[in-house]
């Protein structure tokens, strides 16, 4: 998706959980009045690469859906229609929403039926970079929730937009033809052949996947993004994967990151790589100084080489593109914060991650301070207004995209690193790490977090909040 205007956001998000949702209305067959957002929710077929054609779900037949763009503080009807044969569920990502119309089964949340439509008000009142996507339970089956084309972009303008670019493009990574990985020492048991690699550990279920993606195409199979030299071109960058971390870059170049998970940094910095967790998204400005052809990809030969990858091509130049060598440089949140000291909390919240043995099926269990998700189990209270300090504990060896639902919350401390300001709904918990986070719930009921990572979800990575 690729637009042109003058403008940049810099303003500052005022609170996290200030959307004010309207009243919500039940879907009505008979009206004759056009929704801001229609949202179809139907199969099609995607082209990904020559011999890589997927069959998938997607939004209003694309992939990735449609960009919504939306006014800050601007009243929208939402209608979405199923032409699916299984229930659904739409989660509007980073939108402090209202648990009935947030999108997921452990909050409530209003279901999609099969062939039925859902039609609700919301008014969007933070800005920034958000998206929606579907939030089934997918389990052994790897055509639902993310692991297929149901996301798309949703960005909120500012009312106010000081700064300026001259070129903003929308862009989101995602993998395609998955696969179980399964056995003890990493053996591919009944896996097809494919290209990419996946890492995997012993006794565990992993997936792999077969061909990835920029906006829905394989490096080579996508238009160019086309460039003038001096240019500056404002990127919105979201990992839509379901299971997958990434690293990009764009040798040549670097990246002034201005915005993370669609709230503006307290420091923007200049890097030459982007890390994006699942579910996590990135607004950067490059300055188009070093005229070629090049590669905006994945800094990791065989993803790069399976397909995350598209061509930036400056105007005038034609020919082999350029990929520079693979970098080592550190993703580190604290470069964009503050340092100043965070108020105290009023109450810390421990969260240990641990992953018990695999069951009979072979699906290992996620637990958060020794549990895994049980919906019969109480939710943990918690009071409106208060700030909570969330402590997540990864005694694990794998990293996990952490996600809060419908609030914003800020770094703290990574790794024991003290940091102040930087505003996310996702955080990255490397192996073995600790990473605090401090919010103050401003909306009621119950409220959902999770790994992103969606096996990891499905398998009990996931616990409820209840805000009273």
């Amino acid at each position: 998706m690729q637009t042109t205007r003058r403008a940049f956001l810099t303003a500052v998000v005022a609170g996290a959980g200030s959307l004010v949702c309207e009243r919500i209305e039940a879907a009505i067959d008979h009206t004759d009045v056009t929704p801001d957002v229609p949202l179809r929710i139907a199969k099609c077929e995607l082209e990904v690469a020559p011999g890589h054609t997927v069959q998938t779900t997607a939004y209003n037949g694309s992939v990735p859906g449609p960009l919504i763009r939306l006014r800050e503080h601007v009243p929208m009807t939402v209608e979405i229609s199923n032409d699916t044969d299984i229930p659904e569920y739409v989660h509007w990502h980073g939108l402090p929403v209202a648990a009935a119309i947030d999108g997921t089964e452990e909050e409530k949340s209003l279901i999609v039926a099969p062939h039925g439509r859902l039609r609700y008000r919301m008014t969007p009142e933070v800005s920034g970079s958000r998206w929606v996507h579907s939030h089934v339970m997918a389990m052994r089956d790897l055509t639902k929730g993310v692991y297929g084309g149901q996301f798309g972009f949703v960005y909120i303008e500012p009312k106010s937009d000081p700064g300026s670019y001259d070129q903003e493009l929308f862009l989101a990574t995602h993998e395609w033809e998955p696969f179980f990985i399964e056995g003890e020492e990493g053996d591919m048991v009944g896996a097809p052949e494919k290209f990419g690699e996946t890492d995997w550990g012993p006794t565990m279920v992993e997936v792999g996947y077969g061909i990835r993606s920029i906006n829905g195409r394989a490096l080579g199979h996508s238009d160019p993004v086309r460039v003038k030299r001096g240019q500056r071109v404002l990127f919105h960058l979201l990992n839509a994967s379901a299971t997958e971390n990434i690293r990009l870059s764009l040798p040549g170049h670097e990246f002034l990151v201005v915005a993370l998970d669609g709230n503006p940094v307290p420091r923007p910095r200049s890097v030459g790589v982007l890390e994006l967790a699942v579910a996590e998204r990135v607004d950067a400005i490059v300055e188009m100084n070093n005229p070629g052809v090049w590669i905006l990809g994945s800094t990791d030969d065989d993803a790069r080489g399976a397909g995350l990858g598209v061509l930036v091509e400056y105007a005038g130049k034609k020919g082999i593109a350029v990929q520079g060598k693979r970098t080592s440089e550190e993703w580190d949140y604290t470069k964009f914060g503050g340092t100043e000291r965070p108020p105290r909390a009023e109450e810390v919240i421990p969260m240990v991650i641990d992953r018990m043995a695999p069951d009979a099926r072979g699906l290992e269990r996620w637990t958060i301070n020794g549990t895994s998700y049980n919906p019969r189990d109480n939710p943990k209270a918690l009071r409106k207004g208060s700030r909570y300090r969330l402590v997540f504990d990864n005694r694990t060896s794998d990293a996990h995209p952490l996600h809060l639902h419908r609030h914003t919350f800020e770094l703290t401390r990574v790794n024991g690193k003290p940091t102040s300001g930087v505003r996310k709904d996702v955080v990255l918990v490397k192996a073995y790490q600790t990473v605090e986070v401090d919010f103050t719930p401003r909306q009621e009921g119950l409220t959902l977090f999770h790994c992103h990572q969606q096996l990891h979800m499905d398998t009990g990575f996931k616990m409820l909040f209840d805000i009273t």
